[in-house]
Parts: C-alpha cells; structure tokens; sequence
C-alpha cells in the first residue's frame, strides 16, 4: 500500500511540473508567434512588444564558402515592419525543440519565409528569450537563410 502511495505521489508531482512546463512553452508560443503576425500584418507595436529592451538580432550570412554574423538593431526592424509596404512577409515557424530552465528559454525554429505567397527562403531561428515582469521576451535572435535544401 506504500509503494501505491509513493507512486500516485511521484505522478502527481510530474505531472504538475508537466503542466506547469506546457504552460510556459504556451507562453514562449505566445510571444514568437506575437513577432511573426506583427510582421505578416504590417503591426510594429505587436511585433515590438515580443523583445525585451537591449535585444540583440543577428543573421548568419553565406557568402563564397565564408561566413560571417551581421547584427542589426532592433529598432531598425520594427521600422521595418511598421513602414507602409505592399508586400506581405509571412515567415512560417515550426517549433522544432524548447528547453526551459526557470526564467531562461531556448527555442529552435525552422522556417519558410514568403514575400506575399513568393517562396523567398528558409533556415533556422535561434532564440533566447527571459521571462520578467512582462512575461517572456526576446532577448536574443540568431538566423540562418538559405534557397535551397529547405523542408517541405
């Protein structure tokens, strides 16, 4: 009877944690999803509030056989976002792996990026994301982008 004891106690506990785990990857969710419909519909004040202050935006670049990292401010992509465009940019995520420690997430997207309904290019998105006083925000974004050898 101890032993059935212990181990619907054990369950419990886990599956606490598990729901309190989905929850926050809900959150996570929330937030990165927040950032692409602010870009796919032209929303600078949803995209922005996706990214906590001092962000960094970064984007591996291929080039020759070579590559390098070029960084960008977060501020000039929200200016990219809001200024008036005919265009649609949809990037279409896929939530590839989530690690959670406490306050600090870790998400790997893949993505397809489109210019209206135009395949434009894919890669990965690397995010680092805390979660503070406004829930979770972006701190950190890294990218690849590439033509070829996307996912279907």
């Amino acid at each position: 009877m101890k032993k059935i004891f212990i181990l619907v106690l054990i369950c419990m506990v886990s599956g606490n944690k598990l729901m309190a785990q989905s929850e926050e990857e809900d959150a996570i969710k929330t937030t990165l999803n927040n950032l692409f419909t602010g870009m796919k519909t032209a929303d600078s004040t949803l995209a922005k509030s996706a990214f906590a202050t001092n962000s960094i935006l970064q984007t591996i670049v291929s080039k020759d056989g070579k590559n390098t990292v070029r960084s960008e401010p977060v501020s000039e992509f929200i200016k990219f976002i809001g200024t008036p465009h005919p265009q649609k940019y949809d990037e279409r995520i896929v939530f590839t792996k989530n690690l959670i420690d406490g306050p600090l997430a870790s998400v790997w997207t893949d993505y397809k990026f489109y210019v209206d309904e135009k395949f434009s290019h894919c890669g990965v998105n690397s995010f680092q994301l805390v979660k503070g006083e406004k829930g979770w925000q972006i701190v950190y974004i890294i990218d690849t982008r590439r033509k070829d050898n996307c996912k279907s």
